[in-house]
């Protein structure tokens, strides 16, 4: 049977496009289904305010009426220019493993992005660094965290077929957690507070507002990440609702940061319980009775990893013995939550700075990540 791809254009295709995942990946160890409200509030362009800067269209693809694959066509104008280059993305792309389905998926991004001017194409790629990324090459025995992509091995294999090269992987870490604050980091975490006069904090729901935390977090992982690979800079607009759709959300125990004599941040870590049996549960649905596994996983019982989200140090505060004032709070925190390991975000293969800050834990490499790139003219 033909294939035929159809944007989405209504509330009834956009549930479809959203819901398809959790067909596709019935039964994998590995999936963990996307919140389905949050996906709804992204992809939604009256919701999200990176819709300032980004034009979208989500894609279906059929065959004899039945959902057989999905792709989102993404335009980042403020990545384009910052970066110099033309190139639309491609993101949320799934399908079953049909040659003909993949290609017209592609085809269609292409299309969108040749009919504006466009000369590359790449991905896995979200609006912005802060949506799910890169296409998972290595790893699959291993269940997902919450914020990445899961994917069957079959993807790359049609990618490549497809004309699609490498343009950069990111690696995932597990890390072990000791039972006690090594010795090598307390005194480490000493040393750099006295040196430095630099203090931790502990923020709350209170002081992300009234101290203006929640935006000085966003303003500090820009200045962490502004040159990594394809990173879109936040704007203030849309750091006012990540403060909210994130900071809101998270247990301010297992959030930390580092301050400097004038109160500004030098270093922070962003970690969160894992909640990802908690939405194989509920299938990423908090109602009816979804909330309940959520709510459970973040700040009741625990399951055995927290999932180390955002963990950086600003370039002018680098090799100062700020990770290990980090580590020095988080770790009795993590002990007595009963967490046994981390899971690292994904991280640059060629960043070798950011993967050293593990070198003071035992850790396992897990998985690895893709992103591919290929020219439109």
């Amino acid at each position: 049977m033909a294939i035929i791809v159809k944007q989405v254009a209504d509330k009834k295709a956009l549930k479809a496009f959203i819901e398809f995942p959790n067909r596709l990946y019935k039964g994998v160890y590995g999936y963990v289904p996307k919140l389905f409200m949050d996906e709804m509030d992204t992809l939604d362009e009256s919701k999200n305010p990176v819709c300032a800067f980004c034009d979208f269209a989500l894609y279906l693809a059929y065959r004899d009426e039945e959902i057989v694959g999905r792709v989102a066509a993404i335009l980042n104008k403020s990545a384009n220019e910052r970066w110099n280059h033309k190139e639309v993305r491609f993101g949320w792309i799934d399908f079953i493993d049909d040659e003909n389905v993949s290609k017209a998926l592609i085809d269609k991004v292409m299309e969108y992005g040749r009919e504006r001017g466009m000369e590359q194409i790449a991905g896995p790629l979200g609006f912005t660094d802060f949506d799910p990324e890169g296409m998972l090459v290595e790893g699959f025995e291993y269940i997902n965290t919450m914020a990445l992509i899961y994917n069957y091995p079959y993807y790359k294999e049609h990618l490549e077929r497809l004309g699609f090269l490498k343009e950069v992987d990111w690696l995932e870490y597990k890390v072990f957690i000791p039972r006690e604050v090594p010795y090598k980091i307390a005194r480490v975490a000493k040393i750099a507070e006295q040196r430095t006069g630099f203090k931790v904090v502990k923020l709350t729901k209170e002081s992300i507002r009234k101290h203006d935390y929640g935006r000085k977090i966003f303003r500090a992982i820009n200045a962490t990440y502004k040159n990594l690979y394809n990173f879109t800079i936040l704007p203030e607009s849309v750091i006012d609702s990540y403060v909210d759709k994130y900071l809101g959300l998270l247990d301010m125990d297992f959030v930390t940061i580092i301050v400097d004599r004038d109160n500004e941040i030098a270093a922070f870590a962003v970690s969160m319980p894992s909640i990802t049996r908690a939405l194989k549960k509920c299938d990423g649905h908090l109602f009816p009775t979804g909330w309940y596994h959520v709510i459970k996983s973040m700040y009741v019982k625990h399951e055995e990893s927290v999932e180390l989200m955002l963990v950086g140090v600003l370039p002018e505060h680098k090799n100062k013995g700020l990770l290990a004032m980090i580590f020095n709070d988080l770790i009795p925190r993590y002990v007595k939550a009963g967490f046994k390991y981390g899971e690292t975000n994904a991280e640059l293969e060629s960043n070798i700075a950011m993967q050293s800050q593990w070198d003071m834990f035992e850790t396992e490499q897990t998985k690895r990540r893709r992103v591919y790139r290929k020219s439109l003219i």
